[in-house]
């Protein structure tokens, strides 16, 4: 074929927040409608928090109608055709269009005032809303389900396989655990079990981080001024804390217990962090003598921490610069996918075309379409046949990119 087949691996929907109202469990609407006003008033306050409402505010000038394709499937439908992309990963939204789930069951998934049963009607409605939208399209659309896993493993196995019989093939749990114990924990074995059996995809998405560590205690409704830095400090370490749960998930041993456990990070930067941070974890597990003293924690492993990342872990990289495409084979090539991040301002959408021949042109044809389309079709499990029948039609041509 002479059109590249491209999978965005990091995209984004929700509906309006008002309207979840209607896929929220009827006995909590009421509910809903003291509480979503609050949520409103939090998400306005995040925006001017993170002075992202002005730049917002430019940004939807002249698209604001295509940026309904956040929650319309005939504009998104066209949105991805424009952009040349056959296939996508949906995550749940954020701030920027006013459209996250009710009750916390947002991007972040935070345990600090929230209640349990809320966070999990939250998840439910948007779970219950995207199984719609990818029913629209199935070939098209990989729909991942918000997954409050912390508060009740039982519950969370149960919430996994109603998603999964709705057509939801991915599940994001939260990044940051505490105050419960963290993923190395045999608590939720269950929920690894579970996923393996399943064929779910474990998702981590970027955006949670201890931002009251940054911003000082009450952010964001309110700003403080002894916390100089605080934007800095959350911007150096938002995908460090990403990629932590990577650590619990290989020394617990976790893809030691079920090997066919499938794991993306998304929407995490590569080259700065990944091959220098395989290369210390491998150095602990490789040199013993530099900590034989701590005694013995990795004869529980049959393999690596390379290794086990090679075999189930893959990477989201929304919008990979140039530097990043080139140290792919440092990173690990395999592992890499692709993603626009639609609908959000940092994203390529919508000049996805020109800022993927900036980043791919003169590299080998088959390393462009590894990480564009081939990695995520086998990792995530899209239907090749199907994507290239669309690609055929939409995707950038092979010729555009000089590839050697």
């Amino acid at each position: 074929m002479d059109r590249y087949i491209v999978i965005s691996s990091d995209c984004h929907a929700g509906l309006p927040g008002h309207m979840y109202r209607d896929y929220v469990d009827p006995a909590l609407r009421d509910t809903f409608d003291i509480a979503y006003p609050l949520q409103a008033q939090r998400i306005k306050a995040a925006e001017k928090a993170f002075l992202i409402q002005e730049i917002n505010d430019q940004w939807r000038e002249g698209i604001e109608q295509q940026l309904t394709g956040a929650w319309d499937h005939e504009e998104r439908t066209r949105m991805l055709d424009a952009d040349g992309i056959a296939g996508e990963v949906i995550f749940v939204d954020g701030v920027t269009e006013m459209n996250t789930p009710p009750f916390g069951a947002g991007l972040s998934l935070p345990t600090k005032d929230i209640v349990p049963d809320l966070q999990w009607a939250g998840a439910r409605a948007h779970n219950r809303w995207l199984a719609e939208l990818c029913s629209r399209a199935p070939a098209r659309h990989f729909g991942v389900a918000v997954m409050p896993l912390l508060w009740d493993v039982e519950l969370a196995v149960k919430e996994l396989r109603i998603a999964h019989a709705s057509g939801l093939r991915g599940a994001m749990i939260p990044n940051l655990t505490a105050p419960f114990p963290h993923y190395h924990h045999r608590r939720y074995d269950p929920f690894w079990e579970a996923c393996e059996q399943l064929g779910v995809v474990v998702c981590f998405h970027s955006g949670a981080a201890p931002n009251e560590e940054f911003f000082g205690p009450g952010w964001p409704d309110r700003a403080d001024a002894d916390y100089p830095g605080a934007m800095g400090i959350y911007v150096s370490e938002i995908l460090w804390w990403t990629y932590r749960p990577l650590s619990f998930l290989i020394w617990g041993g976790v893809f030691e217990r079920f090997p066919r456990l499938k794991v993306s990070f998304t929407e995490t930067g590569c080259g700065w962090m990944l091959p220098p941070y395989l290369r210390l974890l491998d150095h602990n597990y490789h040199d013993v003598q530099f900590s034989a003293k701590l005694g013995d924690f990795r004869s529980h492993l049959s393999m690596s921490p390379s290794d086990y990342f090679r075999r189930n872990v893959a990477i989201g990289q929304s919008c990979m610069p140039r530097s990043d495409a080139e140290m792919r084979h440092e990173i690990g090539l395999p592992q890499l996918m692709w993603g626009s991040d639609y609908p959000h301002p940092e994203g390529s959408w919508p000049h996805t075309a020109p800022h993927l021949q900036k980043t791919f042109s003169g590299l080998p044809d088959a390393d462009i379409a590894a990480i564009l389309g081939e990695n995520a079709i086998r990792f995530y499990g899209f239907d090749r046949d199907a994507l290239a029948g669309v690609a055929s039609r939409i995707g950038p041509r092979r010729v555009d990119f000089n590839t050697i």
